[in-house]
């Protein structure tokens, strides 16, 4: 029987997915983390099917030796590319971040026209588009790839005018789409969102999917009977943190983002597992 006390796993190609990891914390604060950043093979987006599964089962194989209890791909071009693959082979609960995101925007729409942002993997698959045409037939997706936000955010130009400059050039064309729903369709995209949303306007409402996976994982763990126990003993640090390359500089970003320092930032060889 696996233990509720047991921590989850979170990964990433980088820092984007500890969007994730924070609306856990906040949702969910009496649970364990513990989170990979792939750092040393990012960006995702642009890396071939075949490529970005392979990085998530060497991922997921590691976070099973840690006796995690449910893992949620933190990353939507994994999510796209590995999540239907990875979760038949596994005997624990696995999550993307597609599936929240592209309901809540369903719900969201007023005029039925939603835009998606997201890497080139993530908007060459389709999947946003997919999924929410399951969920209402009628709905009209216009998409965009923005492959520049993710380097941007991993080097820490969150309120920058370049950032400004790359982000009006990238979302005009939407704006001409008259879509008022627009799904941040990649986890580093809420690093960024005040920037997407003076550009957007207020009456473009902004659906982060890393918020509603962390709803979606709160009623799985309640749905398996995971949910840890508040009285539960850790002997170990609540949030552990590893990545493939760069701990210094992911602790410090880390810290700057979350709702607790990042004391320690673990580099391990990913490759071996």
């Amino acid at each position: 029987m696996m233990d509720r006390n047991a921590p989850i796993g979170v990964f990433d190609s980088g820092v984007g997915g500890l969007t994730v990891a924070r609306e856990i914390m906040r949702q969910m604060p009496e649970e364990r983390i513990i989170y990979f950043g792939d750092t040393a093979r990012l960006p995702y987006g642009s890396k071939s099917q075949d490529t970005v599964l392979r990085y998530s089962r060497q991922i997921i194989r590691f976070l099973v030796t840690k006796e995690v209890k449910a893992i949620v791909i933190a990353c939507n071009t994994a999510s796209a590319y590995a999540l239907e693959t990875v979760e038949k082979e596994l005997d624990i609960p696995i999550i993307g971040v597609i599936r929240a995101g592209a309901r809540t925007a369903v719900c969201s729409t007023r005029n039925g026209k939603i835009g998606v942002i997201g890497t080139e993997g993530t908007i060459s698959s389709g999947i946003y588009a997919d999924v929410m045409k399951q969920m209402r037939s009628d709905i009209e997706v216009s998409v965009k790839a923005c492959p520049l936000f993710v380097p941007l955010v991993e080097e820490g130009l969150l309120h920058d005018t370049v950032t400004d400059e790359i982000a009006s050039r990238y979302l005009s064309v939407l704006k001409g789409r008259f879509i008022d729903t627009l799904v941040l369709g990649c986890t580093h995209y809420p690093l960024i969102r005040s920037t997407l949303g003076r550009i957007m306007g207020g009456e473009v409402t902004l659906v982060n999917p890393a918020y509603e996976t962390a709803i979606e994982l709160k009623e799985l763990l309640k749905e398996k009977n995971l949910t840890c126990e508040k009285e539960a003993d850790c002997r170990e640090e609540k949030y552990q943190f590893y990545v493939s390359d760069l701990a210094e500089k992911f602790t410090a970003f880390a810290t700057s983002i979350l709702p607790n320092e990042v004391r320690e930032t673990k580099k391990i060889h990913v490759e071996e597992y």
